[in-house]
């Protein structure tokens, strides 16, 4: 350990500086994390004052300087003794000439470091939902605009039927209300590991509290009620790592969402689609050796950083997993990497989202030329169902369409623009049970996106009683 101040000249995680906002990157810096260390022993030593273990002046004295931390000293002392905790204990100390005796009475490592993941856990999730909300809130608007604004529709990536654009824009905000709603049931039932010592039976505070009015229970209660946090009832020397494992599969969940929205718009950007943009700001650069290039560099920096996440819930599982008996450490180095990197990675995610869709640049002439190309196929189907009410033979009449739209289809591989509604328009046994103009309002496919406005509307009720 050193007390250089780390810049440039040497290694730095893209999360120090590149990526993360800055309220996430305080909650997982280590100055946070002290100061969360310290606030858990004075809330230890103030409920052990009430058991008569701790004088009031001790107290006094600790609350006194839980703000001062001093990381470069810790650093010092942890340069000696190789031990962060217990660093941190004696810098704490070093401040505290009345209370620093008591500091971590009857305490494990644990008993501090958990709750403070806890804590920071907690002030992490809060964080995301707030971001989730806000990039629901931009989805809603652009639902609410594009609602009625017919689109082709593409399943297999081939063109399908018509939807509207504010429908397609649905799916992908109904993900993210899903990861909303399981970000909600997390921290409803977040928990810290209480003060249960060693091995989680409390033995330590047992032997403490002899002869004092408290049980070890009592005090845990009263000590965690000051932090706010609830404990789960019973613990090893740490809270259940399964909890780690749970919150980075939310996390991931949400990436998940990100990265489906993400990559549908980088293939609608594609010029062969063109209907979708993600904003480009006038002085971008889109390529150092193409000057032309338009890249879609915000929707590629979320899959990217989306493929990152997906892959850490399996080391949590293995921390949960591999936990043997009452406590391994072998959870303890990649548990300072995987927590915060997942955090400020979809914290990066939740923000490019919310810029690309505030700033979603929707190119009208692309929509209504692949609607124009490809739509009338989907129309078809109404066009058969009209001419078998109006006395046709079904079976005749789809070969009859059939053989027209691959003649179409060949016409549109050459380039061409769809000939199909010409094509029917002057058919004449289409034209012995429907007029011209009949077959002309069957085939424009506007029209033809079913109850998807409707069901726009719908879900737009829903996600802003859920916000």
């Amino acid at each position: 350990m050193n007390n250089k101040r780390y810049d440039h000249d040497t290694y730095l995680s893209p999360f120090t500086w590149r990526y993360g906002s800055q309220e996430m990157r305080r909650i997982w810096s280590e100055e946070h994390k002290r100061r969360l260390w310290r606030r858990i022993w004075v809330a230890l030593a103030e409920a052990q004052h009430e058991a008569g273990l701790v004088t009031a002046e001790q107290v006094a004295d600790l609350r006194a300087h839980e703000d001062q931390v001093d990381v470069a000293r810790a650093h010092q002392i942890e340069a000696e003794i190789h031990h962060d905790l217990m660093a941190e204990i004696r810098a704490f100390a070093e401040q505290c000439p009345v209370g620093g005796g008591v500091i971590h009475l009857g305490a494990t490592s644990a008993d501090v470091e958990d709750n403070a993941d806890a804590l920071r856990l907690r002030e992490s999730l809060t964080l995301i939902q707030e971001k989730l909300a806000a990039l629901l809130r931009a989805f809603a608007a652009q639902i609410e605009q594009h609602r009625d604004r017919p689109c082709m529709g593409y399943t297999h990536l081939q063109p399908a039927e018509p939807t509207t654009l504010g429908y397609r824009l649905c799916q992908y905000a109904q993900e993210l209300l899903i990861d909303r709603r399981n970000l909600d049931r997390l921290l409803k039932d977040l928990k810290g590991k209480g003060f249960k010592g060693a091995v989680g039976t409390s033995a330590s505070y047992a032997h403490l509290l002899q002869g004092s009015s408290l049980t070890p229970q009592e005090l845990e209660r009263r000590v965690m009620e000051r932090l706010g946090l609830e404990a789960f009832p019973v613990a090893t020397q740490t809270y259940p790592r399964k909890q780690d494992w749970l919150i980075l599969n939310a996390l991931a969940s949400i990436a998940q969402s990100l990265h489906k929205f993400a990559f549908d718009l980088r293939i609608l950007q594609a010029p062969p689609f063109g209907e979708l943009s993600e904003p480009f700001r006038a002085r971008q650069v889109g390529s150092s050796a193409m000057p032309f290039k338009r890249n879609p560099i915000i929707t590629e920096r979320i899959c990217s950083l989306a493929r990152y996440v997906a892959a850490l819930p399996p080391v949590a599982w293995h921390n949960a997993a591999d936990s043997l008996l009452e406590r391994t450490l072998d959870d303890s180095a990649n548990r300072r990497l995987i927590l915060p990197q997942a955090f400020l990675a979809v914290d990066t995610m939740l923000g490019l989202g919310r810029r690309v869709v505030e700033g979603l640049a929707v190119r009208e002439e692309a929509i209504a030329r692949n609607l124009s190309l490809y739509g009338p196929f989907a129309a078809t189907e109404a066009l058969l169902m009209e001419l078998v009410k109006a006395g046709a033979d079904r079976q005749a009449m789809h070969e009859l369409i059939r053989q027209h739209s691959m003649a179409s289809w060949e016409a549109i591989r050459r380039g061409e623009e769809n000939p199909l509604p010409a094509r029917l328009r002057a058919d004449e046994t289409v034209l012995s049970y429907l007029s011209p103009e009949e077959v002309d309002d069957l085939l424009d496919v506007s029209g033809y996106v079913g109850d998807a406005p409707a069901r726009c509307e719908a879900f737009l009720r829903l996600l802003r009683e859920t916000l």
